[in-house]
């Protein structure tokens, strides 16, 4: 008898700190959303005025007759003693997020987040 109290003791013991055990987990830091907007504004913005949408520094890029694949690659390649490369801050998925960004551009219209 006191062999099964002891054993439910136990289990019971067991049962309690692994619930407990879970509860005090840390939590996995979310991953923050890629926010192409405020990286356009505050990196490409300083050449690439009103997002994009005038010329400034550098040339505008709403309605660029340039491919999605000519635009990736100046990003992330950049242009000798005309822009600096990115490709080794963002990465391709993002690159190709900053791409669409650029697409979407429209007079007048505040730009979005694609």
């Amino acid at each position: 008898m006191i062999r099964r109290l002891l054993g439910a003791a136990m289990l019971a013991a067991v049962l309690a700190g692994g619930a407990h055990a879970q509860d005090s987990a840390p939590a996995t830091p979310a991953v923050k959303a890629f926010d192409v907007k405020a990286n356009f504004r505050n990196i490409c913005g300083f050449c690439h005025e009103d997002y994009g949408r005038h010329t400034g520094k550098g040339p505008q890029l709403m309605n660029s007759e340039s491919t999605d694949q000519a635009l990736f690659n100046r990003i992330k390649k950049g242009m000798p003693g005309r822009m600096a490369a990115f490709g080794g801050v963002y990465s391709d998925d993002q690159i190709w997020l900053i791409v669409k960004f650029i697409r979407n551009l429209k007079p007048g219209e505040e730009p979005q987040n694609p």
